[in-house]
């Protein structure tokens, strides 16, 4: 086998081990798998159509990641996302998304921003209409849109990471008058960073998170998960 062969080798074997773990990890932020249940090698290599490698691999960086807890001899028991993380990434995206919106200032695209503007319009369009699922995608790809333009890529994937591992809480606070509410805050954002007011941004960016955690408080969104 000559350097090539082995480099592809690699790369295939660390891309499967990250498919599995994206896979699981989904199924456990989604709600599939609930605190406390115990997570099968077997069975969810069977699932996957995968061996049982790297289905321990992936297990092993889940434990990394707080979402479960491997005990020897026993097995793998799912963790979950507690009220404290829920806070902790709230209070942690708020200063990321300043930071995200601060840089958009500088390195967006008329691309990005004209795709921004048609998000805005098209949430006004399905909140009007109570279609808080298309919101929800909306809301999603506004968010992405922001990663993206900061130019930074290692800020794009921690903040790809919190908004993911709060999926389901979002979910239900945008079924909730927030999501009329968030769409208006986006648009807010948006005419900051066009206007390349990079303290402006920040500070918008900033305070939409901490109002969307304010926002779960209010209305007991908290109580899905555990102390």
């Amino acid at each position: 086998m000559d350097n090539r062969d082995l480099k592809q080798e690699v790369t295939d074997k660390y891309s499967l081990r990250g498919r599995v773990f994206h896979r699981i990890r989904e199924d456990i932020l989604n709600g599939k798998y609930k605190d406390h249940e115990e997570l099968k090698e077997v069975a969810i290599g069977q699932e996957l159509g995968v061996s049982r490698t790297p289905v321990r691999e992936a297990f092993r960086q889940l434990e990394l990641e707080g979402l479960i807890t491997i005990i020897p001899n026993k097995g793998a028991y799912v963790t979950g996302i507690k009220v404290k993380d829920i806070k902790d990434i709230y209070l942690i995206r708020s200063k990321l998304e300043g930071l995200c919106a601060r840089w958009a200032c500088e390195n967006i695209t008329d691309e990005q921003l004209e795709e921004m503007e048609e998000i805005i319009y098209l949430a006004e369009f399905h909140a009007a209409r109570g279609h808080m699922e298309q919101m929800a995608e909306l809301d999603n790809r506004f968010h992405t849109i922001l990663y993206e333009a900061s130019g930074s890529k290692m800020l794009e994937h921690l903040l790809k990471d919190y908004h993911q591992y709060v999926w389901r809480v979002r979910q239900k606070t945008l079924s909730s008058s927030r999501g009329a509410v968030s769409n208006v805050e986006h648009k807010y954002i948006m005419e900051a960073i066009r206007e390349k007011n990079p303290d402006k941004a920040e500070e918008l960016a900033n305070q939409h998170m901490l109002n969307a955690y304010e926002n779960m408080i209010d209305n007991g969104l908290l109580n899905y998960f555990e102390e």
